[in-house]
């Protein structure tokens, strides 16, 4: 774990260097990436209207934005987003991170979680002024709290060898599960509560404990992420301020 945390911590360190590489290919890709993340604000702002909450992006329908302004942000319900970019990343590692182009001086703090605009990515874990690394769900030390539709809640957790599925053990014999189910977080997670974490593949059972096993298909592509939200929790220090007390 300590050699995790030090290959986490060096990426801060070279995550300059990484910005001007990713500077180069960005310039060439510009006109995709903007329609793309002028779609997600648009998605986002049909989502935020659906549940009447304060909306801070800018107007979706100007014709650019610009995608690493650090005042975009939106507020939904109890949580702020902050926009950020992707500038190096992992797949193939036991725990895999990704570095974002958003740190401390942008409101970016430890344990906050990241997501993309179609689901988890994971949670922050060291930040520097001007950037920050996350470690995502591709960890065989990031289990993630997740539900099915009817309410089932358990675990997903990350095989380690496939970073196109993730792992939901234990779920009881008796539930129906069907192929194409999505799983989502719950509010027991430091996500959000109903942020898709996948769709489920593949079931198995396991015959020595009687319960079943589902296969997810991630709903964010870890390949491909270019564009993230860090996510702040508006409530944290109240609850854990809440929960220090009762154990006094």
């Amino acid at each position: 774990m300590q050699g995790n945390d030090i290959m986490s911590s060096a990426n801060l360190l070279i995550a300059g260097i990484y910005q001007q590489q990713d500077d180069v290919a960005y310039y060439f890709a510009l006109r995709n990436m903007n329609d793309s993340l002028l779609n997600e604000n648009i998605r986002l702002r049909e989502q935020l209207a659906a549940y009447s909450e304060v909306d801070t992006l800018y107007d979706s329908t100007a014709a650019y934005i610009k995608p690493i302004d650090s005042t975009h942000f939106v507020k939904y319900a109890d949580y702020t987003y902050r926009s950020a970019k992707v500038i190096n990343k992992s797949v193939n590692a036991v725990n895999n991170y990704i570095t974002i182009n958003r740190g401390e001086k942008d409101g970016v703090r430890k344990n906050m979680a990241v997501v993309s605009s179609t689901g988890v990515v994971g949670r922050v874990v060291h930040t520097s002024a001007h950037f920050a690394s996350a470690i995502s769900v591709l960890s065989k030390k990031q289990a993630v709290s997740a539900g099915l539709k009817d309410g089932t809640v358990g675990h997903v957790t990350w095989a380690g060898y496939n970073p196109s599925e993730l792992v939901m053990n234990d779920v009881p014999q008796q539930i129906r599960v069907n192929i194409g189910d999505s799983v989502f977080t719950t509010e027991y997670s430091f996500f959000p509560p109903n942020v898709l974490v996948g769709t489920v593949t593949k079931k198995e059972m396991n015959e020595s404990k009687n319960l079943q096993v589902l296969y997810i298909k991630p709903a964010t592509d870890f390949r491909r992420v270019q564009y993230v939200y860090v996510v702040e929790n508006l409530m944290t220090e109240e609850k854990n301020n809440l929960e220090n007390n009762m154990n006094q």
